[in-house]
């Protein structure tokens, strides 16, 4: 190593932000093991790099010993004697430093030197890309469809590639090497082998970021997703508020003819999206997400977190939704349990729901007086111990 190899170091400094004291260091620590490995593996020795001019020294490290008598290894001891006539400040118990001169480790040291910066380069690319995406995570990004191994997707970013495992996948899209996607950062993993970035297109969240970029509104705070309920590929319910009371926060989200909507709806393949109004009103707010439904009335059970939600006799297949896919992805918006009843069945369902209630009620006061007579019986039981002490 000379003059040379120290300038590479710090343009690799200046560049890559690796400083050169650690490039250095580390090249260091590997020269010990490959001298110990190819040269000799019984004396310690220490390698110093002058981070000037590049030059390697080798060290063997020797423990001052009284006498000759008393040195058991020649490769790790030296009498005070052979000591002093090298440094003449030696004392016993000293660790002498020898200068070494071995044969042919100019070139053990240069390769070795090469690997390791080698290595420190890529460790600082995996950092930087890490860094970086570790920022994005749960955010949205682009990338081309690289290529399909083992389920797998794997997508080029650029610098690196994420990939989108069978769990984050949309079952009804055909994904094909060369398609561009837009993809939710789920998760940002470090690993021995580099930064693991794991994307999605299922999620939720996918969505919500998507509005957040199409719509302005809801970029700057005017309109609020409050939730949003997906079985993707197939429909996405998203409930929305306006924080200002001029703004219609389904109309902003829709967009002049649609557009806003359709280019998302482009985006996910045409899966379908209703988007509906939040409200502080649980009834009105079950009414709205169970559209395109019509709904004739809602009762709830606050303290159950349930609902009967009364629609046309003729709009109960389009309540319930295919498979139950509409009330399904309703519950799931507004967090309640809501059962469909058509308004022939209207005065059968609302009183079957009320005895519901009456019944867990019912089941509740049994259950505290229960606990209420545990407790009285405990308390006779410890006045009695009490009495029978005395």
């Amino acid at each position: 190593m000379n003059k040379e190899f120290i300038n590479a170091l710090e343009e690799i400094e200046k560049e890559k932000g690796i400083q050169k004291s650690v490039i250095v260091e580390s090249i260091e620590k590997a020269l010990v093991k490959s001298y110990e490995k190819n040269f000799d593996d019984d004396t310690n020795v220490e390698i110093k790099i002058n981070d000037t001019t590049g030059d390697v020294t080798v060290y063997a490290l020797k423990e001052v010993v009284e006498t000759i008598d008393e040195v058991e290894n020649v490769n790790t001891q030296i009498s005070l004697d052979e000591a002093l006539s090298l440094k003449k400040k030696s004392k016993v118990g000293n660790i002498l430093k020898i200068k070494l001169v071995p044969k042919n480790f100019g070139r053990v040291a240069a390769q070795t030197a090469r690997n390791i910066v080698i290595q420190k380069i890529k460790d600082a690319e995996r950092q930087a890309i890490y860094d970086d995406y570790i920022d994005r995570e749960r955010e949205i990004i682009t990338g081309d469809v690289q290529r399909i191994d083992f389920n797998n997707i794997y997508i080029n970013l650029g610098k690196t590639e994420g990939f989108i495992p069978p769990s984050e996948q949309v079952p009804t899209e055909n994904i094909r090497p060369g398609d561009r996607l837009k993809l939710f950062v789920s998760e940002v993993k470090s690993t021995s082998k580099g930064p693991q970035i794991i994307l999605s297109r299922s999620s939720s969240f996918l969505i919500r970021r998507l509005f957040e970029l199409e719509v302005p509104e809801i970029a700057d705070g005017s309109v609020e997703i409050v939730s949003v309920a997906r079985e993707a590929g197939f429909r996405t319910k998203i409930a929305v508020h306006a924080n200002d009371e001029s703004i219609d926060p389904v109309g902003a989200c829709v967009g002049l003819k649609g557009m806003r909507v359709n280019s998302i709806v482009d985006e996910i393949n045409g899966e379908k999206i209703d988007i509906i109004v939040w409200s502080s009103d649980i009834g009105k707010y079950i009414s709205n997400s169970l559209s395109p439904a019509e709904v004739k009335e809602v009762i709830v059970d606050e303290s159950g977190k349930s609902a009967v939600a009364i629609v046309p006799d003729n709009q109960l297949s389009l309540a319930i939704g295919k498979e139950g896919q509409n009330v399904r992805l309703a519950a799931k918006l507004t967090g309640w349990k809501i059962d469909i009843k058509g308004e022939s069945k209207r005065d059968e369902a609302i009183q079957e729901f009320k005895d519901m209630i009456e019944q867990r009620e019912a089941l509740a006061e049994q259950k505290e007086d229960t606990l209420a007579s545990k407790d009285d019986v405990e308390e006779i039981l410890v006045d009695e111990v009490e009495e029978n002490e005395n």
